[in-house]
């Protein structure tokens, strides 16, 4: 073999080793070494099943990828925002800012939604644009406002050249190949595992504590036509998870639903959410317009404002649940009040905002 002929295949050999790898076998070591640990979900009985595809089944593995994916801003254009930049576990996963910053301080027009036991719903953001969690985690990563990314490819690369993903990616999938599926897969994966389910309240099910006379009250104002509260937010995940026009605005600046479906109907629609760790959560409703409990309670006890698609369920606008002359909304008393706002904090789940299994694995 003449010394050009060794030259060249030296190059080829180097050229075929990860720069981070020990040896060039190592896509057949990953290989070889793929081991995935699968794990199951643990949700109470008054969950529905969860909504996990086939294709894409949780392993502690995939998981713990998701998770340095969530909290690592390696994803967005110029390594700044990453998902836990708007969506911050001590606020249940959601945003305490009215709208979020993404990459170059550019400014979001919604409300950042709270990210919650989503491994039990089946359509996502605040007008159901993604029908998947798969298809959700992909959006934010090429939107010019959030993680601002042209395209995949350089996202890919980004992750290829880091210290950490090629072995992360190896662990997860069997493969040092990283591709977009992969790492919506990942994310995905590890937002299935937020789940709460030990406020106060799921304790009161179980036995375990009692309520006060006032949280007492308050669960029966809010699971009875006294307060309204159960259609939109039935007990268990505590969101119906569709789609309502609640008496916000007559005149609507954003057309929630309708931008997705094009259906009339479906103007100033927007996903009910839950009410699980409300007392976190502020600010309230699509465009965070609410920066208290209070004035949500408040807006539900007045009745609303009328538009073509306000919900039948608004069905105290023009009257009252005594049929008063002159009044409308539920005309809740100041102690109802108060007492269904000490109701709604008894979902409160501390564990799960302190949760260290679901924090920034790069503090750990």
């Amino acid at each position: 073999m003449n010394r050009l002929s060794i030259i060249i295949l030296i190059i080829f050999i180097i050229s075929g080793c990860d720069k981070y790898e020990p040896d060039c076998n190592i896509s057949e070591v990953c290989s070889e070494t793929f081991t995935p640990t699968n794990i199951s979900l643990t949700y109470p009985n008054n969950f529905p099943s969860p909504n996990t595809p086939e294709w894409n089944p949780l392993t502690e593995e995939g998981v713990n990828l998701g998770r340095h994916l969530f909290y690592d801003p390696i994803l967005s254009s110029d390594n700044t925002i990453s998902c836990a930049s708007c969506h911050k576990q001590e606020y249940a996963f959601g945003d305490n800012t009215q709208f979020s910053f993404g990459v170059n301080q550019a400014l979001g027009t919604r409300h950042s939604p709270t990210i919650m036991n989503v491994a039990f719903q089946e359509q996502f953001d605040w007008d159901g644009k993604s029908n998947s969690l798969e298809e959700q985690a992909s959006r934010p990563i090429f939107n010019e406002i959030e993680l601002h990314n042209n395209n995949w490819s350089e996202v890919i690369n980004r992750l290829a050249m880091s210290d950490i993903y090629p072995d992360l990616f190896c662990a997860a999938f069997g493969t040092e190949e990283i591709d977009s599926l992969s790492i919506v897969m990942a994310i995905s994966q590890f937002e299935r595992t937020l789940i709460s389910s030990n406020s106060r309240f799921d304790q009161w099910l179980r036995g375990e504590v009692a309520f006060t006379s006032e949280e007492l009250d308050g669960f029966n104002i809010f699971s009875s036509e006294r307060g309204d509260c159960f259609h939109c937010h039935p007990t268990g995940l505590f969101t119906d998870n569709i789609f309502h026009n609640n008496g916000l605005d007559s005149d609507f600046t954003d057309m929630g639903r309708y931008d997705i479906t094009g259906n009339p109907l479906d103007k100033g629609l927007f996903k009910s959410p839950t009410l699980r760790n409300i007392e976190f959560s502020a600010p309230y409703m699509h465009d965070g317009r609410f920066n208290t409990l209070d004035e949500v309670i408040e807006h539900y006890n007045f009745g609303g404002y009328d538009s073509p698609t306000v919900d039948p369920l608004m069905k105290y606008i023009y009257t009252n649940p005594y049929n008063i002359p002159g009044l409308t909304g539920l005309l809740l008393t100041e102690e109802e009040k108060a007492n269904l706002k000490a109701f709604l904090l008894t979902l409160s789940d501390p564990l799960f905002i302190e949760n260290p299994n679901l924090s920034n694995p790069f503090n750990d």
